[in-house]
């Protein structure tokens, strides 16, 4: 079944028997499948209850405006090159200092897609971080890398037509009062989220229902004009970050990561 309004989305992200479909749990000790079957996001009841709260208790030690301005100063230093910075930020923050491995076994978290490359790159990460790191790190990569790169294709976008180096900072100039990066990251979250959609599994019915988060977040009962992206909606019930049993549990601290790239970036383009 195939939902794209905001309601339905709301009542299936709200019923806990509605859970993710399951991954397999004989895989080989230290591979990415066997790393699947250890975390919060592919576990249900009472083991993603526990398994959620030690990401939270690793989330909680980490303050969002601190990680806001260590990517802010990174991806200065990078002269603007922001690939990878909001992975080793979180890395640096959570006590992981070479996170070359993430990319590598964050390709197939979440498709569940294995290959000896990702089995390498989960092997070599369990050498320096434990399960609840690591969870964070994969999660978050893929995730707040696209968010960024949606963010700055949808400012030159809706720039008027200046240069491209000053299209960043144009497109703030005449999206209204109050417009900034965290502006931009909440309707690119709305509008053009990174993850696409997301499945349910009915525990009653074994019915599998996909969420289309892109419709839900323009379901026009919800959103007025849905497919106009405006700069100056600010905070709306989008559901990118989830909702109700299994909401994500770090939105904030992902969305200091993205906006201290932006900040960045947004300094460099008014130099």
């Amino acid at each position: 079944m195939l939902i794209t309004r905001h309601a339905a989305a709301e009542a299936v992200l709200a019923d806990p028997r509605y859970v993710p479909p399951p991954v397999r749990q004989d895989a080989d000790e230290g591979t990415l499948a066997w790393l699947r079957a250890q975390v919060s996001r592919f576990s249900t009841g009472e083991t993603h209850a526990g398994r959620r709260r030690l990401l939270e208790e690793r989330l909680a030690a980490l303050d969002p405006a601190e990680l806001r301005t260590a990517a802010r100063a990174m991806t200065l230093e990078r002269g603007g090159d922001w690939r990878g910075v909001p992975t080793a930020v979180l890395g640096a923050a959570l006590g992981v200092q070479d996170t070359s491995a993430v990319a590598a076994a964050a390709t197939g978290y979440l498709s569940g897609e294995e290959s000896p490359e990702a089995d390498a790159a989960v092997a070599e990460l369990l050498e320096q971080a434990t399960i609840p790191e690591i969870t964070l790190l994969l999660q978050g990569h893929a995730a707040t890398e696209a968010l960024i790169g949606n963010a700055l294709g949808n400012a030159f976008e809706n720039a008027p037509a200046r240069a491209f180096e000053h299209a960043f900072e144009h497109a703030f100039e005449h999206a209204g009062p109050g417009a900034d990066p965290e502006a931009l990251l909440h309707e690119t979250l709305r509008q053009d989220p990174p993850l696409k959609a997301t499945r349910r599994l009915d525990t009653r019915t074994g019915d599998e229902v996909t969420i289309d988060l892109v419709s839900a977040n323009r379901d026009p009962d919800v959103f007025a004009d849905p497919d106009r992206f405006d700069l100056s909606r600010g905070r709306t019930p989008h559901l990118t970050f989830g909702h109700g049993v299994r909401p994500c549990p770090g939105p904030a601290h992902a969305l200091a990561l993205a906006a201290g790239v932006l900040d960045a970036l947004l300094d460099a383009s008014r130099s």
